[in-house]
């Protein structure tokens, strides 16, 4: 799997397409300060464990700060994935 992760606005939702039109997600809001509030990540159970959530998550963070954002943590897998990745801290607020 090399595929980028891209963001869909319609849909509140970061995305990482995987394989015969499966898809990962981590789902969003927005507050009225432009703050990214993560609230649930999805990765199909037959990709459980393959570290496609990891790479959704990397992706994410790396488009959020290309633009400059700021996202809010309130997504259990997220706050894991900061505390083994704090290379992304910086993208991070509240």
């Amino acid at each position: 799997m090399d595929a980028t992760v891209t963001e869909n606005p319609q849909q509140h939702r970061f995305e990482l397409p995987i394989a015969e039109g499966a898809l990962a997600a981590a789902y969003y809001r927005v507050e009225d300060d432009g703050r990214v509030v993560l609230i649930h990540t999805e990765v199909p159970s037959a990709f459980s464990g393959q570290g496609v959530g990891s790479q959704l998550a990397q992706g994410m963070f790396e488009l959020l700060r290309k633009t400059g954002r700021k996202a809010v943590l309130k997504c259990p897998f997220m706050v894991r994935f900061l505390v083994r990745h704090p290379e992304y801290a910086d993208v991070v607020t509240g």
